[in-house]
């Protein structure tokens, strides 16, 4: 049986490590990139806290000694079910089963000027360009005597009030306070204006209120400026617009105001639904087509009776489809019955600011200290290779013990990234 599968984040990687040693079984996993990354600490290193080689892994290290098990390089371009093979910029491949794990991609809702200017989180390049950004227009604002450049420059506009809204400005604002006037004496005195802007009347929306409240509490209290029940509109000539009517002058507009699934071209369109996720039966299997499944973000299942509005674009769901699909391949391969996927909620948490979480149980809540262990216990486990894990425990706590951490570098293969001209 030769699986292919598109995609190596949460669903695909468990899919494809699921399937290692599996007698009969061959599995390909084709990705853009050559390595994994941990996409919930991608926050961390757009705000240079972290190293990328600290969450990401490359797949060929990680398939090593598991000898049924392959990775290819390359980029989806086309299905052709009845033939079953797919196109990609590197060649075709054929399969006996097709998986689709592509996960999503940043929504900017038809609004072309800022998909143009707006910098979007959604992967390592993203985070670079983001860290890169920032450190840049600090030593511009060091050099720069003109009052209103300074202030465009030291503005900085989060669009998108989820978890990834709330710890990029939580991690911005704590820099602000111990960072800043260690390493720019040349800007003391001189806030740094954090605004963060939701179209929703809450913050981390599917959280719980409690948690919700917590983070508004204690962001304002680190002096972000909060905006909630409005929209970003446009960004045109360094301007952020809103739906209010209000302005705000700024050159760094980070994007992460919502996701959609990403094309799958080749699939009927009865088997696409709302937000171009891709419809599934209880099994994770496309409708309207025999071979292909799909898990992950990018599907949308109904079948399960507590999410019947499909389940939530979180790491949990995609971990858990990888895992059970991998049975239900050894299933299909031994002629047994396949088994219906039911998700086991294990609850959701957001890091607000230094030893400041919040964590929502299926029967319980966590806050401060307490749900900021949990966080960081609970996001260094995930993280491929004992080398990772280990690096990144002591990045974190030397960092958190210091108030400085040190990889503050700007590093461009494009001389190009970053500039605020461009």
């Amino acid at each position: 049986m030769r699986i292919v599968i598109v995609g190596g984040g949460f669903a695909g990687m468990n899919l494809a490590k699921s399937l290692a040693g599996k007698s009969g079984i061959e599995a390909v996993l084709v990705d853009t990139n050559n390595y994994n990354f941990f996409p919930p600490l991608i926050y961390q290193v757009a705000t240079a806290f972290i190293e990328p080689s600290n969450i990401s892994y490359p797949f060929r290290r990680m398939f090593q000694e598991k000898d049924n098990i392959r990775f290819f390089n390359g980029n989806l371009k086309q299905i052709h079910a009845a033939e079953k093979y797919i196109e990609t910029d590197n060649g075709n491949l054929t399969y006996d089963y097709l998986v689709l794990a592509m996960g999503t991609e940043t929504n900017f809702f038809g609004m072309e000027r800022v998909q143009e200017k707006a910098m979007p989180l959604k992967n390592i390049n993203d985070a670079l360009k983001i860290r890169n950004t920032l450190l840049l227009h600090l030593e511009c604002a060091c050099r720069t005597t003109d009052p209103e450049e300074r202030r465009k420059l030291m503005t900085i506009v989060i669009a998108g009030g989820g978890p990834t809204g709330v710890e990029v400005a939580g991690m911005l604002a704590e820099m602000e306070g111990h960072v800043k006037e260690k390493d720019y004496p040349e800007l003391n005195g001189i806030h740094t204006r954090i605004v963060l802007i939701d179209a929703g009347p809450n913050l981390l929306g599917p959280m719980t209120q409690k948690s919700q409240q917590e983070a508004y509490d204690q962001l304002t209290r680190l002096g972000v400026e909060i905006k909630l029940s409005v929209a970003v509109q446009d960004y045109k000539d360094d301007h952020v617009y809103l739906a209010n009517g209000e302005t705000i002058e700024t050159y760094s507009l980070i994007w992460v105001s919502g996701v959609i699934a990403k094309e799958a071209p080749g699939l009927p369109a009865e088997s696409i639904g709302r937000g171009r996720r891709i419809l599934v039966d209880e099994y994770n299997r496309v409708q309207g087509t025999d071979a292909i499944f799909a898990i992950g973000d990018i599907c949308y299942m109904t079948a399960d009776a507590a999410f019947a509005n499909g389940h939530p674009q979180l790491a949990q769901p995609a971990i858990q489809q990888g895992q059970l699909l991998a049975k239900n391949f050894v299933n299909l391969q031994q002629g047994n019955a396949l088994k219906a996927f039911t998700y086991k909620d294990k609850g959701s948490m957001a890091i607000i600011s230094k030893f400041k979480a919040v964590v929502d149980l299926p029967k319980s809540f966590m806050k401060g200290f307490i749900a900021w262990m949990a966080w960081l216990l609970i996001h260094i486990m995930p993280i491929a290779g004992f080398r990772n894990k280990v690096k990144l425990f002591f990045s974190w706590m030397w960092s958190f013990i210091t108030n400085d951490p040190t990889i503050r570098l700007i590093i461009r293969s494009d001389k190009r990234n970053g500039d605020i001209h461009n």
